[in-house]
């Protein structure tokens, strides 16, 4: 799998592939989502091509105090394939670089199959509450 930044004729494509791994849900437009990256940091935004067809995708952030991922995806015909892992390897690579020293991400605690995921790549729950507001409304 080839890794890269998003590119703007990937989005429809990365689109699908949210959308084909579940990750697409009625309070975010990914049409928006994809928009608002583009205005931030754009380079921690990640595909991973596969024979010209995107096959994994990573949004990273960092705004100077912690890293987060987001939109992690792998096609589900090509994940237990290690791709998972290259990707997140890949944007960890980039936050560390931008001198990131931890980062944060939310799974929802009914996903067992992907907190196992994040926890084989030493990622570890913290003792913290998850707290949101919204701000637009897509």
């Amino acid at each position: 799998m080839k890794i890269r930044p998003f590119e703007e004729p990937d989005r429809q494509g990365v689109i699908a592939l949210w959308q084909e791994c579940g990750l697409v849900v009625p309070q975010n437009d990914p049409d928006r989502d994809i928009d608002r990256k583009q205005q931030v940091d754009p380079g921690l935004f990640l595909v991973g091509i596969v024979d010209r067809d995107i096959v994994a995708s990573v949004m990273g952030g960092y705004e100077g105090h912690r890293g987060w991922i987001n939109y992690l995806a792998v096609r589900p015909t090509h994940q237990r394939s290690g791709h998972g892992r290259s990707i997140m390897r890949a944007v960890e690579r980039l936050l560390e670089l931008r001198g990131c020293p931890k980062i944060n991400l939310q799974v929802r605690a009914t996903n067992t199959v992907v907190l196992r995921f994040y926890e084989a790549l030493g990622y570890r729950p913290d003792e913290v509450v998850s707290l949101g507001k919204r701000l637009e409304f897509d």
